[in-house]
């Protein structure tokens, strides 16, 4: 039997990815030590990893995103390397330049690697030096907002004010006028201080009813990059994903071949490592545009596994570890369809209000081809004070058609409820179940358009 990568790995993270992450660790005989704050002392992965270690109370501040409580953990338990999950300190570089000075492996790219696409400003430029196409917009970071007007000139409107350190959806704002601006301008910079610590905002076109289509890739030390095909996250609202599925409905295959080479060329350009994923516009005329590198995990990853049969945890570990890609190019190999549904414990009728509490019923759906990622069972609490992702419900089938039926058909078996518990599941099987997205015509709009135009 083949020595395991590593002898003992932490996870700093919490919920169905660091549960995730605990299973593919215990299928490559890799020992796991769980961290949890307060609230989440009996969570499922507390239960299921080989040791857990209190770091902090329910703020994220004070547990999952401070650097010493996993540190000092991972050192305690004598780990030898740490994942991050997706979130937190995921894309931290300081936390992985603090990793290696204390001796752990940090599972993940370089920390001056994550540095370098971390400024989705100056990310821009190297793109846009690699050869990829990247929308029109401000040259860097823009100051102040008198500098934002004149850059607005120059592109028009619409266009998107965005942090330079965002992420996850947030620290964007559309301008759809030169009345706008600084207004949009003030509050994006705002938030982003607030939320990233990073004031820097930068300006991009706008393009509306586009597709949200991303690519996985993958890098090993030795320069080798391979992709392993697109998602399509157009189903959001407010630039947060509802529903991603694979490949990509409507996609011509001289488009799919260009995202595939783009993504590759990208990643090779910064000397990416891990696995990572390049997020690109597709508009009404499948005109390709570059938006941002993700250089972590995403929520999404599942639907990319399903299709490929490629463990992506598994490749972040032995790709931290030294160890070349499992698969070729040429190996990589995309067969029917797969959709994931987020199941978060939000009020869509409330404006998405986050709707915690006590699970009384918690029963996941079963049936061939179905998966279910979460953190939670049946009698745990969901706590107010992270994100609302309940579980990721993910289905494969031969085609689009059958794939549609099977998530809709696993849908209804979820049965979630409790004191104050709501789900997205009602609009998950509305959207999924429109005949515009089984038309595959939607766009990064449709979710709003079909809220605002009632039940």
């Amino acid at each position: 039997m083949t020595a395991p990568p590593f002898r003992k790995v932490l996870i700093a993270n919490r919920g169905e990815i660091a549960l995730r992450i605990a299973r593919t660790c215990r299928e490559l005989g890799i020992a796991t030590v769980a961290v949890y704050s307060t609230p989440d002392r009996d969570s499922a992965v507390v239960r299921f990893a080989d040791e857990a270690v209190h770091i902090g109370p329910a703020a994220p501040r004070r547990s999952y995103l401070s650097m010493p409580g996993p540190i000092e953990a991972a050192l305690r338990c004598g780990a030898d390397a740490v994942h991050p999950g997706y979130g937190f300190l995921s894309e931290d570089p300081d936390f992985a330049t603090v990793c290696a000075a204390n001796g752990l492996t940090f599972i993940g790219p370089r920390p001056e690697v994550m540095a370098g696409v971390g400024d989705k400003a100056k990310v821009r430029e190297l793109m846009r030096a690699a050869g990829l196409p990247v929308l029109p917009g401000s040259d860097g970071a823009v100051p102040t907002v008198a500098e934002a007007g004149q850059v607005a000139a120059e592109i028009g409107y619409p266009l998107v004010v965005k942090a330079a350190a965002g992420g996850g959806g947030r620290g964007i704002g559309v301008v759809r006028s030169a009345a706008e601006l600084p207004r949009v301008y003030r509050e994006t910079v705002a938030l982003a201080r607030a939320v990233f610590g990073d004031g820097e905002v930068y300006l991009e076109r706008y393009v509306d009813r586009a597709r949200h289509v991303e690519v996985q890739v993958l890098g090993d030390e030795a320069g080798n990059v391979v992709h392993l095909g697109e998602r399509d996250c157009s189903l959001q609202r407010r630039n947060q994903k509802l529903v991603e599925e694979a490949p990509s409905p409507g996609l011509d295959d001289r488009t799919r071949a260009a995202l595939g080479e783009h993504a590759v060329a990208g990643a090779k350009a910064v000397g990416y490592t891990g696995a990572g994923t390049m997020e690109f516009l597709v508009d009404h005329a499948g005109t390709v545009t570059f938006m941002e590198l993700n250089a972590r995990i995403q929520v999404e990853h599942p639907v990319t596994e399903a299709l490929t049969g490629i463990d992506l945890i598994r490749e972040q570990i032995r790709i931290a570890a030294g160890l070349p890609l499992s698969v070729k190019q040429e190996d990589v190999r995309a067969t029917g369809a797969a959709i994931e549904c987020r199941i978060n414990a939000e009020d869509p009728e409330a404006d998405f209000r986050p709707a915690p509490g006590l699970l009384e019923v918690f029963d996941v759906p079963g049936g061939p081809w179905t998966r279910v990622d979460s953190g939670f069972v049946r009698g745990d609490s969901v706590p107010p004070y992270y994100d609302s992702l309940l579980a990721k419900l993910i289905v494969w089938a031969p085609t689009r058609a059958e794939a549609i039926a099977r998530a809709d058909r696993a849908l209804s078996e979820f049965a979630v409820a409790g004191p104050g518990v709501v789900t997205t599941i009602p609009l998950l099987r509305r959207l999924i179940g429109h005949p515009v997205f089984a038309a595959g015509e939607h766009t990064t709009r449709f979710v709003h358009e079909l809220l605002e135009a009632g039940p």
